[in-house]
């Protein structure tokens, strides 16, 4: 395996035997942020990953979850400066009523404003249905490093959080969709980054794990090979040493 890939959206707390996961990623040598979805869960997380060299907890309030558990905002701005690695949040408006999606805004407004005070933080967001929304509440001035993971909107609003200076990770699912293709295509390459999203992406009904990473790596670099045919797995890891320095 080489030790210089990554998979930057992970939720190992989420697998029933998250220890021998961590085990295979430890032996894959594969850079993960395992994200959460709840702050309460991060101390877990953290203490999970406490001797791992290749795996970092990240403090997160998934959008919806942030419904439910709103007065968790408070958990999280304190335990912020425990981590650098910020997720899963963001928004999600995929059949969502209208107060669901406002209290989301309000929690998602809510961490923004405190990562902007803490700066250097790395956010892993998600934007499903909700793309606008996301790139309008970052803005292009964000003091850290915005990823949209498994982004899914228009090309227009692809542009735009381009041009604001955001990352994107891909995932095996976005290289087997017509809409995820199209997405990759359109991408910089000094913009792409890797994911997993396991458990929730599967790879023959088995969920992924970073040791996938490297076949998502072949899909990618096939994609971009005809526009650009010097492309390799340097510029992606490239990518991942800029993000995290």
């Amino acid at each position: 395996m080489n030790p210089s890939l990554h998979d930057t959206h992970f939720h190992l707390d989420l697998f029933e035997a998250p220890r021998q996961v961590l085990q295979r990623i430890e032996q894959a040598r594969i850079y993960t942020i395992a994200v959460t979805n709840v702050p309460e869960v991060f101390t877990h997380t953290e203490n999970l990953v406490k001797e791992s060299k290749y795996v970092r907890a990240a403090l997160g309030l998934h959008p919806e979850l942030a419904n439910q558990h709103y007065h968790q905002v408070s958990l999280f701005i304190q335990l912020l400066p425990k981590t650098r690695y910020i997720g899963e949040v963001g928004l999600d408006n995929q059949y969502k009523s209208a107060a669901d999606f406002a209290q989301q805004k309000k929690v998602f407004e809510q961490i923004l404003v405190a990562c902007h005070a803490a700066t250097g933080k790395i956010l892993t967001i998600h934007s499903r249905r909700a793309e606008k929304d996301v790139v309008d509440m970052i803005g292009p001035h964000f003091p850290g490093k915005i990823i949209l993971h498994w982004f899914s909107g228009s090309l227009r609003e692809l542009d735009r959080a381009i041009s604001y200076g955001f990352y994107f990770s891909i995932n095996h699912a976005m290289t087997q969709s017509e809409n995820g293709k199209k997405i990759i295509n359109r991408l910089p390459t000094d913009r792409i980054l890797l994911e997993t999203d396991g458990p929730f992406v599967k790879i023959a009904e088995s969920p992924c794990d970073p040791t996938v990473i490297p076949d998502i790596v072949e899909k990618i670099i096939s994609l971009k090979k005809v526009e650009r045919p010097e492309f390799s797995v340097l510029d992606i890891y490239n990518n991942f040493k800029t993000l995290v320095s």
